[in-house]
């Protein structure tokens, strides 16, 4: 009886809203009432122990904005071979101190047609190669003793063309068409042609494709193999949140929801971040808070931070717990080509503006490309175009100006429009690559510094910060992909590949540059860790340098104050700053150093931290 009182209280705290939604997106009672009893289904099927975890943390609802977040992102099968392997890999990932670990998607898809596991064949099954549900169910179980989190990816915008509902679709059945967008003739796919952008212009062109066999269009916004599922089908929006809750019943603690802005479609618009997405995503974030109200949602939304704000919905409204900040880290390493960290500064404070309450993910590379979606309008102001600053950025990041260390390659090149995005691991961007490839140790040594300072930069942003795996070793470029016929058209994989465990063993030798890198990024951790002025919550802001090459970030939290700075050039240069209004030692080497005209090494940093008497 107790069971059911838990439920129906949640129910009852939503049901009123959920229903006034659910009716003015659908206007069916049926289905909703159907949706409630499935509710109320998978609340019953819900394992013990993730009820436990649940009820802890619905009475610490900011359990995840704690300075002890730290995340790491991977591919099962590059990291460990598949689930069990990652099981086995526990230990190593808590030496990195981390406690939430992205599982790139894992769920079935089709080799060859899978955009990186994008295409989802069975929201229900695991990849062969990668295990079973029961694997999911047993890592997660092993995870949560040991206080780690996962976080997986809901596709939900899309279906591979090989799911079950698609397969019915293309033999004419009308129950599992209406699921999709199909056409019997070009009309209204030109319609919707005039309004809504092409997301691959070069490699997936167009937003429908034809089905010659069905003699049907249907609409693939990103390729053909993904068909978008018609969320103004009541039975699209009922079973896609069937599936969400099965998947959090396996254990996942942070769903990841991929391409967000995407889920609605309207004739005559854009077909981007429409209000109807806003409720499809209450709703979500409603149903889980009834059912597994430990569960997070992560929003995959690719625009500036003052622009994706809106899904973070209202205080009295929630919606997504947690966003990306994809705009900051493209800033990141424009300030990394340029040396000048005035626009990454003036986007820092746009999000130190926003309320506290919102959480950010930061990364600096992660499975995809780096799209150089900047503030041309502040550039602009400096004389810097659009077009020849893309261009620039590219040439610097693969090694051809700039003075430039990096490596890798570009992604979706339009030889048009002049535009492409870029690909390259962390390492190979710093320099690590080309250091070790000419066996120049003054190099190495410059590169590593740099790769440091990135990380000790992110750690100290408004948010939680996520490694990509491997970076923590200083994994470079993979060329292999280009071997792969299911992968060489696709030059991503250049910083998708496998986890050298072999190098992984050097962490222990401080003399390699693997050692180097994990034992300072320990350290890092180690001072997140410990402090509380890197609770996510934590006042945060940015104070001038004059110095165009230094970055510098304040922290207050609870009486407790740290001032960042960070030099982003290859020149020893001076923080011009006067903030001297106590005493202040390092917290990295433990040196009392006055926040006043601070001369900072050669991509160095100091994490200046005020001694409370």
């Amino acid at each position: 009886m107790g069971k059911k009182h838990t439920f129906e209280e949640r129910l009852e705290r939503h049901h009123d809203e959920l229903r006034w939604l659910y009716m003015e997106l659908y206007h069916n009672g049926d289905m909703f009432a159907e949706l409630c009893d499935n509710l109320e289904r998978f609340y019953n099927e819900r394992d013990k122990v993730l009820k436990s975890m649940d009820e802890a943390r619905e009475s610490s609802p900011d359990w995840y904005k704690s300075n002890e977040m730290l995340g790491m992102m991977f591919y099962i099968d590059n990291f460990a071979g598949n689930l069990k392997g990652v099981a086995s890999k526990l230990s190593y990932i808590e030496k990195c101190n981390v406690n939430y670990i992205h599982l790139m998607p894992f769920l079935e898809t089709t080799k060859g047609r899978s955009d990186g596991g994008y295409a989802v064949s069975n929201f229900r099954k695991v990849q062969e190669n990668l295990g079973s549900m029961k694997d999911l169910e047993q890592l997660a179980a092993a995870c949560h003793k040991k206080g780690i989190n996962i976080c997986m990816d809901f596709v939900m915008n899309h279906t591979s063309e090989d799911h079950e509902w698609a397969r019915c679709a293309r033999q004419g059945d009308g129950e599992y068409m209406s699921r999709y967008f199909f056409y019997h003739n070009g009309d209204i796919p030109a319609q919707y042609e005039r309004t809504v952008p092409q997301v691959f212009p070069t490699t997936a062109p167009g937003n429908f494709t034809w089905l010659p066999d069905c003699g049907h269009y249907v609409m693939t916004t990103f390729y053909p193999y993904q068909w978008d599922l018609n969320y103004r089908n009541p039975r699209v929006f009922n079973e896609m949140m069937y599936n969400f809750l099965y998947l959090a019943n396996r254990g996942i603690d942070i769903m990841r929801i991929d391409a967000v802005p995407y889920i609605w479609k309207e004739l005559g618009t854009s077909c981007r971040n429409l209000p109807q997405v806003h409720t499809i995503v209450r709703m979500m974030r409603m149903i889980g808070e009834i059912v597994c109200p430990g569960v997070l949602l992560l929003g995959e939304v690719v625009m500036e931070p003052e622009k994706v704000t809106p899904y973070f919905g209202t205080v009295e409204k929630p919606e997504c717990h947690m966003l990306y900040n994809v705009t900051t880290m493209a800033t990141t390493w424009h300030t990394v080509a340029t040396r000048d960290v005035r626009l990454l500064k003036r986007q820092l404070d746009i999000v130190n503006s926003l309320p506290r309450e919102y959480v950010f993910l930061n990364y600096l590379r992660c499975h995809d490309d780096i799209g150089w979606g900047l503030d041309y309008q502040t550039l602009s102001r400096e004389g810097i175009e659009e077009r020849s600053h893309k261009k620039y950025l590219n040439d610097y990041f693969q090694g051809y100006t700039g003075n430039s260390d990096s490596r890798g390659e570009l992604y979706n090149a339009d030889p048009v429009t002049g535009d492409a995005r870029f690909c390259g691991t962390t390492a190979s961007m710093c320099g690590i690559e080309k250091a070790g490839f000419e066996q120049n140790r003054e190099a190495m040594e410059a590169a590593v510094r740099k790769d440091v300072m990135l990380h000790a930069y992110m750690f100290m942003q408004s948010g939680i910060p996520v490694l990509y795996g491997g970076d923590e070793i200083g994994q470079v470029n993979d060329y292999t992909y280009k071997e792969d016929p299911d992968k060489a058209a696709d030059s991503r994989y250049i910083h998708r590949g496998p986890m050298n465990w072999d190098l992984a063993k050097n962490i222990r030798k401080p003399d390699t540059v693997e050692g180097k890198l994990f034992g300072r990024l320990k350290s890092l951790e180690e001072i997140r860790r410990r402090e509380k002025v890197f609770m996510s919550e934590a006042d945060t802001w940015t104070i001038e340098t004059w110095e165009k090459e230094i970055l510098c970030i304040g922290r207050y939290y609870k009486g407790e104050k740290l001032i960042g700075l960070f030099n982003f050039s290859e020149w020893e240069k001076t923080a011009w700053i006067h903030e001297a209004d106590g005493e202040y030692v390092d917290l990295l080497s433990g040196e009392k150093i006055r926040p006043e005209e601070v001369r900072v090494p050669a991509y160095g940093f100091y994490y200046l931290k005020k001694v409370v008497s």
